[in-house]
C-alpha cells in the first residue's frame, strides 16, 4: 500500500513540474506575441497571478492515474496584425511600336480597294466625308464598272507628306478594259499616316469639280434598209409592210464633262440589211405629208420605168396601202378614158357636161354641186370631172364589155399574182356600167393600184408594181398602150392639173393627176388623187375625207413639195 501511495505522489510531482514548465513556455510566448497589454503594465510589480491546478483523489485500490490538468482561464492574447501581402508586381511596360509608315499605309488602301471593302477603305482615310462610301458606289454603278486592278508605285516624299503613284484598269460593261493612272496623297496625322481623300484619287477627271458619264446613244441597226442602204426615216409609215424598221443598236461613250473629251468609247457594229425598192428620200416625204392628217390615209409612190415602189406612207391598217379594196371614184375615169379614145374619141373631141343626166330608163346621174357646164372637149369633160359625160358616154360606146376589157386586160384590174389589189366585175345592167365608169359599183382599187394606173399613163406601158430589184418570176407582163390613148390620157391629166379640179390644190409645175371623190354609203367619201411628175407616179387616199380636190390634192402638192 505505501508503495502505491510513493508512485502517486511522484506522479504528482512530475506533473507539477510539467505544468510549470508549460507555464513559463506560455508565459513568454504571450509576451511575445502581445495580448492587448501594454510593455509597461507587465514590467510594473504586482500580485502574481495563480494558475490552479486541480487533482482528482486517487482510490487507494487503484493505480494513480496519470495526471491531468486543465489550465485556468486566462485573458486571450490580441490576435497578431495581418502580415501584409507582398506588392503584385507591375506588368512589364511595353516597348513602344512605331507607326507605319506610309507605305503600308497605301498597301492596306489598295487591298481594301481592291476587295470593295469601302468601310476599312474610310478608316484609312483622314477625314472622309460622310458620302464617301456612296460615292465609289455611285461611281461604279453610273459608268457600270464591273472590276478595279491597281498597281501602286514606290512611296515618295518627306517630312509629314508622301505620294503613291498608282495605275489602275477598270471593267466597264459595254466598253471593256479603261487604263487611269492616279496618286494616293498621304499625310501624318496624330502621329500616324492617313490618306487624303479627295474625288480625283477615283480619276483625274474628277479633279476641280469634272465629272464622269456614261453616254448611250442609240443608232439605227434596222433589219430593212432603203434602196440606199440607209434606215427608213423617222416615223415613216411603213412599218406595216417592212419589219425591222426600227432595229437599234447603241453606241456607248465615257465622256469627260465639262470639257466633253470622250475618254473611252464603243461602236455598235454595223450590220448588213436587207435593201429595199424604197427612195429614203421620197419614203420621208410621203410620211411627213401624211402628218396632221386625220383621217387613216396612205401615200403610194412607183418608179414609173420600172414599176420599183418608191414609198408607201400606210396609216390606213392591215396593209391597206397595198391589199385594201376601195372605190377609186373620178380617178378611175382615166381608164374609162383610155377606152373611149380607144373608140375613136380625142382629147378634143366635143361631149356634152349637163348638170344631171339619166340613163334611158335608168339611173340619174349629177355631176358635182349639180355644175352643168354644156358641151366641152373630153378634155375638159375630164378635166372638170363630169359625171353625167362618162355615165353616156359609157352607155352608148362601151356596152357589151368594153369597160371592164379596158381596166383588165390594160390596167391590171384582174386577179393577178403582185403587191396591188384592184378588181372589176361585168356590168349586167345600164345602171351597173355607167356607175363603173365613174369608178363606182363594182370598181375596187387599192392606192398602189391606182399609182399602177398613173404610171401608165405616164410611160405609156402598164407595169405591175413590184418591191424587188427585178420583177418575180409569176409577175404579169407590162402592157402597152396605144401612142395615141397614152398622148391623150396625159393631155387629159394635165388639163386637170392647171385647170381643173385640181388646180388650187398647189401641185407644183409638171404635175398631172386626177381628183376622186367616191361615194361610200352612211359615210363620208373617199378622197383620192393620182398623178405622176416626172418618173415618179403616186395616188393619195384619204378614207372618209371628203372631196378629193379639196382634201387629197394638197396632200398630195406637200407630198411633192418635199421632195
Amino acid at each position: 500500500m505505501r508503495d502505491r501511495r510513493l508512485l502517486a505522489l511522484i506522479a504528482v510531482a512530475i506533473a507539477i513540474v510539467l505544468f510549470g514548465l508549460y507555464s513559463l513556455v506560455a508565459g513568454a510566448d504571450a509576451g511575445d506575441a502581445g495580448d492587448g497589454v501594454g510593455a509597461a503594465e507587465r514590467s510594473r510589480p504586482g500580485p502574481a497571478r495563480t494558475r490552479v491546478m486541480e487533482l482528482s483523489p486517487v482510490p487507494d485500490s487503484e493505480p494513480a492515474p496519470s495526471a491531468v490538468f486543465t489550465p485556468a482561464p486566462a485573458t486571450s492574447p490580441a490576435p497578431a496584425p495581418p502580415t501584409p501581402a507582398p506588392a503584385a508586381s507591375a506588368p512589364p511596360t511595353p516597348a513602344p511600336v512605331p507607326p507605319e509608315g506610309p507605305g503600308p499605309v497605301a498597301a492596306r488602301y489598295f487591298d481594301a480597294w481592291r476587295a470593295g471593302d469601302l468601310t476599312a477603305m474610310a478608316g484609312l482615310v483622314a477625314d472622309p466625308p460622310p458620302d464617301f462610301a456612296e460615292r465609289h458606289r455611285r461611281f461604279s454603278a453610273e459608268l457600270r464598272v464591273t472590276s478595279v486592278s491597281l498597281t501602286p508605285g514606290a512611296a515618295s516624299g518627306g517630312g509629314d507628306t508622301a505620294e503613291v503613284p498608282f495605275s489602275g484598269a477598270r471593267e466597264v460593261a459595254g466598253l471593256g478594259r479603261w487604263e487611269f493612272s492616279s496618286v494616293l496623297r498621304l499625310a501624318r496625322r496624330d502621329g500616324s499616316w492617313k490618306v487624303l481623300w479627295s474625288p480625283e484619287t477615283l480619276h483625274p477627271a474628277l479633279a476641280g469639280g469634272g465629272t464622269l458619264r456614261r453616254r448611250e446613244t442609240p443608232v439605227p441597226r434596222p433589219a430593212t434598209l432603203t434602196r440606199e442602204g440607209l434606215p427608213f426615216p423617222r416615223d415613216s409609215r411603213a412599218g406595216d409592210h417592212y419589219t425591222g424598221l426600227d432595229g437599234t443598236a447603241v453606241d456607248v461613250e465615257l465622256v469627260e464633262e465639262p470639257s466633253g473629251r470622250v475618254l473611252l468609247a464603243a461602236r455598235a457594229p454595223e450590220v448588213p440589211g436587207t435593201r429595199t425598192t424604197i427612195s429614203r428620200a421620197v419614203q420621208a416625204a410621203a410620211a411627213r405629208a401624211l402628218d396632221g392628217v386625220g383621217q387613216p390615209a396612205a401615200i403610194v409612190a412607183v418608179d414609173v420605168p420600172t414599176g420599183q415602189v418608191r414609198a408607201v406612207a400606210d396609216t390606213l391598217g392591215a396593209k391597206g396601202a397595198f391589199a385594201g379594196l376601195y372605190p377609186p371614184g373620178s380617178t378611175f375615169k382615166a381608164v374609162t378614158a383610155a377606152a373611149l379614145l380607144r373608140t375613136g374619141l380625142t382629147p378634143d373631141s366635143p361631149v356634152p357636161c349637163p348638170g344631171g343626166y339619166t340613163l334611158p330608163n335608168g339611173r340619174h346621174f349629177d355631176n358635182d354641186g349639180g355644175a352643168d357646164h354644156g358641151t366641152v372637149s373630153l378634155a375638159t369633160a375630164f378635166a372638170l370631172s363630169c359625171n353625167t359625160t362618162f355615165a353616156q358616154q359609157a352607155h352608148e360606146r362601151l356596152r357589151g364589155g368594153g369597160l371592164r376589157a379596158e381596166a383588165a386586160d390594160r390596167f391590171g384590174f384582174r386577179e393577178k399574182p403582185g403587191a396591188s389589189t384592184c378588181r372589176i366585175r361585168d356590168a349586167v345592167t345600164a345602171d351597173d356600167l355607167g356607175a363603173d365608169a365613174i369608178g363606182q359599183h363594182s370598181v375596187l382599187a387599192s392606192p398602189l393600184c391606182m399609182a399602177e394606173v398613173a404610171a401608165a399613163v405616164a410611160s405609156g406601158t402598164w407595169r405591175p408594181a413590184i418591191t424587188t430589184e427585178q420583177p418575180p418570176a409569176d409577175a404579169p407582163a407590162p402592157v402597152p398602150l396605144d401612142e395615141g390613148v397614152a398622148a391623150g390620157l396625159r393631155a387629159m391629166m394635165d388639163a386637170a392639173v392647171t385647170r381643173g379640179t385640181a388646180a388650187r390644190a398647189g401641185l407644183p409645175p409638171g404635175t398631172a393627176g386626177k381628183t376622186g371623190t367616191a361615194e361610200v354609203t352612211g359615210v363620208p367619201s373617199h378622197a383620192w388623187f393620182i398623178g405622176y411628175r416626172g418618173d415618179l407616179a403616186f395616188a393619195v387616199l384619204v378614207r372618209n375625207g371628203g372631196s378629193g380636190a379639196a382634201v387629197a390634192a394638197p396632200v398630195a402638192a406637200r407630198f411633192l413639195q418635199a421632195l
